[in-house]
C-alpha cells in the first residue's frame, strides 16, 4: 500500500525561504535563478507537487523538462513521492520524439524516418561526395557543426557569414566547403531515409507551426510547464518551447548563468537572463543557501566569479565548516598523477568510500596518467563520459599499429622516432590543431603515446614514475628491447587497467562532472594553457573556462584539492603557471606557485647551461649521460660488486613477475643506487628513475641488498608478499 501524498502544508514546510516562494509562485511567468547546490530539484518538484495537491494543475496537465534522462528520472521519482506521479518529466527530445511519433503518421500518411543512432554513417558518404578526409574525427567534428547549426537554427546558406562572426572552426576546413557538407549531409539522410535528433525537434516544430490542429492538441495537453537548466536552451529549443506556449505564460524557467559551460554546442544563456524582459509581471526568486558544500568551497567558488562577466548569485553555505581549500604545486604531470593517487590512498585509509572521490581534469586525453597511478597502487577507478585511455579508438589502432611494426622490424633509431613515424601515418603532427573537437581529443591521446615513447627513448620515468629507458652501457640481455618492449609495456597498461570494478575513483572531465558531486574532489591540471584551455582565444570563451572551472569546484562536498603541474613530461621545461583564475581563489598559494615556477625556470635554464660529468666536470650532452650524472667513456665510481647483486635481485623479482627487467629498475638507476649507497627510502627516493610507486613497491628490497640484507626478509619485500598472497 503506498502512503498517502503529503498535504499542501507539509509540502511547503520541508522547504527554505526561497524555495518556498518558488512553491508558491504557482502561476506563471517564473524565472528561478538557483546557485549550485542550493536544491533546485527539491524547489521545482515541491512546486509541482504544490500545485497539484491544492489543484492548481491537473498533473496530466504539466509537462517537466529538462536535458539529461538522468535528471528527468530523477525528477519523476521525486515527484512520485510527493504525490503527483502522472506529471510527464522528459527531455526535450523525449517529449518532442513522443509527439512526433502520434502525428506524423495522422498529418503525412507515412512511417516516421528511422532515428539514427550517430551522424557518422551519413556524413561519411557526404563527405566523399567533396573528397573531405573520412577518418573518425573528422567525421566527428563535422557532424558536430551539423548538430550546432541546426540547434542554432542556421542554415547551410548562412554558415559561412555566421560561422565567421562566431568564430567557428573546424580543423582548418574553410567554412565554404563546411557549408557544402552540411548540405551533402542533409542529401544523404534524405536519400536514406532517415532522421537525426535535431529533426526530432526541428521537425516537432514544423507540425506545431504549419498544422493548427497539432499544435491545438498540444496545447489542450500540456497547460504548465517547467524547464529545468534553462541556461543551456538553444535557439531550436526555445523555438519549440515557444510553439508549445502558443503566446501563454504558464511557465517557469529554472537556471545558473555561471554554469553555463555548452555554448561552443549552441547553448544560449541569453534566455534566462532576458527571461523577464521577454515575460512581463515575471516573479524572480533567488536559491542562494548551498547545502552542498562546506564553508571553505563555497567561498573559493564565490571568489572565482566576483567582479566577472560571469558572476551569478552569491552562495551561501548551509554547512559545517571543513578545511581549507588544498592546493598543491607539483613539477610535472607524473608527480601530480602520483601524488593525487597518493591522496585517494589516504582519504581510503581515513574510511572515505572510493565512490565518494572523484579526480576531475580539463580534457580526456588527461586521464591516461591518473588511471596508470592509480592501477599502479591497485586503486579501482571508473572513467566517466569517455572511454579509459586504451578503451579509445584512436588508442588501440596506433597501438595494433605499432605491434605490427615491431613484428615487421620497422624501426627507426629510437622508440621515439619509430612512434612518431607509425602515428604520423594516423594524422598525428608535432604541432596540436588549432581547432576543439574530435580532431583535438584525438590528437592529445596520441600524443600522450608520444610522451611515453620519450620518456622511453630519453631514460626518463613512463607515466607512473617507472624507469622506462635504457643507459647506454646496459648489456644486451637487460636493456629495454627496443619498440616490441614498448608496445608491450604498453600492453601492460591496458591489462592493469582494464580490471573490471564494482566501486571505485570517478575519474571525469570537467564537463562530465556537471550535475554530480562528490566528498572530495581533485581538481588536477588547473594550470593556464589547460584551464583556460589554450584555443579559448576571446573573451566570451576565456569566460566560460572560468564557469567550467566553477562548475568542478561546486562539486566537493568536503574537501577540494586544486594542483597543477609547472611540466608536462619528468625533466620538462618547468613553463606552466597555476591557472589565472586560481587568483582570487588560492591568493597565497598563487603567489607562492608563481615565485616558485619563475625560480625553478632560473634553475632549469642555468642547469641547462651547466650540467656536468662529476667525475671529469665536462658539459654533459646526452639524456643517458644527464641520467647517470658523469660521460660514458669516464669510469664510474659505484659499487660494481652492489651493482651485480642488485641487477640479480632484479632478475629474479622480474621473472616472478613475469615483467622485463626494466620494468622494475634500468641499469642506469641501479648504477645510481650502487654509487650513492642510500639507507633511508627519503634518500632512495631523490634517486632518478625511483618514483613513488615504484618505493613502495620496491624499496624495501632495493635497501636490504644495499645493506647487504637477503631482500626475501625486509619487510613488505618479495617473500612476505607472496606470504600475504597465500590461501
Amino acid at each position: 500500500m503506498s502512503s498517502a501524498a503529503p498535504s499542501p502544508r507539509a509540502l511547503l514546510e520541508a522547504l527554505d525561504p526561497e524555495q518556498r516562494q518558488v512553491a508558491e509562485a504557482l502561476r506563471g511567468p517564473v524565472r528561478v535563478l538557483a546557485g549550485a547546490g542550493t536544491g533546485k530539484t527539491r524547489a521545482i518538484t515541491h512546486r509541482i507537487a504544490h500545485g497539484v495537491a491544492t489543484g492548481t494543475y491537473a498533473p496530466t496537465e504539466v509537462l517537466a523538462v529538462t536535458f539529461t534522462t538522468r535528471a528527468a528520472g530523477e525528477m519523476r521519482t521525486r515527484l512520485r513521492t510527493l504525490g503527483a506521479p502522472g506529471v510527464q518529466a522528459r527531455t526535450f527530445h523525449s517529449a518532442a520524439l513522443r509527439q512526433l511519433r502520434f502525428f506524423w503518421p495522422r498529418v503525412h500518411g507515412t512511417e516516421l524516418p528511422e532515428l539514427v543512432a550517430s551522424k557518422l554513417g551519413i556524413m561519411g558518404p557526404a563527405a566523399r561526395r567533396l573528397g573531405l578526409s573520412t577518418d573518425t574525427a573528422s567525421l566527428r567534428d563535422l557532424a558536430g557543426e551539423v548538430e550546432w547549426s541546426k540547434v542554432s537554427n542556421v542554415t547551410p546558406e548562412d554558415y559561412p557569414r555566421v560561422a565567421a562572426a562566431r568564430g567557428r572552426d573546424v580543423n582548418g576546413v574553410d567554412a565554404a566547403t563546411v557549408a557544402r557538407a552540411l548540405t551533402a549531409y542533409e542529401e544523404v539522410k534524405r536519400q536514406q531515409g532517415r532522421m537525426d535528433m535535431e529533426d526530432v525537434l526541428l521537425w516537432t516544430a514544423g507540425l506545431l507551426a504549419d498544422d493548427e490542429r497539432v499544435a491545438a492538441q498540444v496545447r489542450r495537453q500540456y497547460r504548465w510547464f517547467v524547464v529545468d537548466e534553462f541556461q543551456d536552451v538553444s535557439p531550436l529549443q526555445h523555438a519549440l518551447l515557444d510553439l508549445w506556449l502558443g503566446g501563454r505564460d504558464e511557465i517557469c524557467v529554472v537556471g545558473d548563468p555561471a554554469q553555463t559551460i555548452y555554448s561552443f554546442a549552441g547553448a544560449d544563456a541569453s534566455y534566462l537572463k532576458e527571461f523577464a524582459r521577454r515575460h512581463t509581471g515575471t516573479t524572480a526568486v533567488e536559491l542562494v543557501r548551498n547545502y552542498r558544500s562546506t564553508p571553505q568551497i563555497v567561498a573559493g567558488a564565490n571568489a572565482l566569479l566576483e567582479g566577472t562577466p560571469s558572476a551569478g548569485v552569491r552562495l551561501r553555505s548551509q554547512s559545517e565548516a571543513g578545511p581549507e581549500i588544498g592546493a598543491r604545486a607539483l613539477p610535472d604531470e607524473v608527480a601530480e598523477a602520483e601524488a593525487a593517487a597518493g591522496e585517494v590512498v589516504r582519504l581510503r585509509e581515513r574510511g572515505v568510500p572510493l565512490s565518494e572521490i572523484a579526480v576531475l581534469f580539463r580534457i580526456n586525453a588527461q586521464s591516461e596518467a591518473f588511471e596508470e597511478a592509480l592501477a599502479g597502487r591497485g586503486v579501482p577507478y571508473i572513467v566517466r563520459g569517455a572511454a579509459r585511455f586504451f578503451d579509445r579508438p584512436e588508442v588501440r589502432q596506433a597501438v595494433t599499429l605499432l605491434r605490427g611494426a615491431a613484428r615487421a622490424g620497422d624501426e627507426a633509431e629510437t622508440i621515439a622516432a619509430t612512434v612518431r613515424s607509425a602515428l604520423a601515418g594516423m594524422g598525428w603532427a608535432p604541432t596540436p590543431p588549432e581547432a576543439r573537437g574530435q580532431t583535438r581529443d584525438r590528437w592529445e591521446s596520441l600524443q600522450a603515446l608520444v610522451d611515453l615513447a620519450d620518456a622511453a627513448t630519453e631514460g626518463g620515468r613512463t607515466t607512473d614514475g617507472q624507469a622506462a629507458g635504457q643507459a647506454a652501457d646496459q648489456t644486451a640481455g637487460e636493456r629495454m628491447g627496443g619498440l616490441a618492449d614498448f608496445v608491450t609495456d604498453l600492453e601492460r597498461r591496458a591489462a592493469e587497467q582494464h580490471a573490471p570494478v564494482a566501486e571505485g575513483v570517478t575519474l571525469a572531465t570537467l564537463h562530465a562532472a556537471k550535475g554530480l558531486e562528490w566528498d572530495v574532489v581533485l581538481l588536477c591540471g588547473i594550470h593556464d594553457g589547460a584551464v583556460p584551455i589554450t584555443y579559448a582565444d576571446t573573451p566570451a570563451a576565456v569566460e566560460e573556462e572560468r564557469r567550467l572551472l566553477y562548475v568542478g569546484v561546486t562539486r566537493a562536498r568536503r574537501e577540494l584539492w586544486i594542483s597543477w603541474a609547472a611540466a608536462r613530461q619528468p625533466g620538462g621545461r618547468a613553463s606552466r603557471k597555476p591557472s589565472r583564475f586560481l587568483r582570487p581563489v588560492l591568493p597565497q598559494e598563487f603567489a607562492a606557485a608563481e615565485a616558485a615556477g619563475g625560480a625553478q625556470r632560473s634553475r632549469g635554464k642555468a642547469s641547462r647551461r651547466a650540467v656536468h660529468c662529476r667525475e671529469c666536470g665536462r658539459p654533459l650532452d646526452t639524456a643517458a649521460e644527464k641520467k647517470v650524472g658523469r660521460c660514458a667513456d669516464c669510469p664510474s665510481s659505484y659499487d660494481e660488486e652492489l651493482f651485480e647483486r642488485l641487477r640479480e635481485w632484479r632478475r629474479a623479482r622480474a621473472t616472478a613477475e613475469s615483467v622485463p627487467a626494466y620494468v622494475l629498475f634500468t641499469d642506469a638507476t641501479l648504477q645510481l643506487v650502487a654509487e650513492l649507497l642510500p639507507l633511508t627510502p627519503e634518500a632512495l627516493l631523490r634517486l632518478n628513475g625511483v618514483g613513488r610507486s615504484k618505493l613502495e613497491k620496491y624499496g624495501d628490497d632495493v635497501l636490504a641488498v644495499v645493506r647487504g640484507e637477503d631482500p626475501a626478509l625486509a619487510p613488505g619485500g618479495a617473500a612476505a608478499e607472496a606470504a600475504t598472497e597465500s590461501p
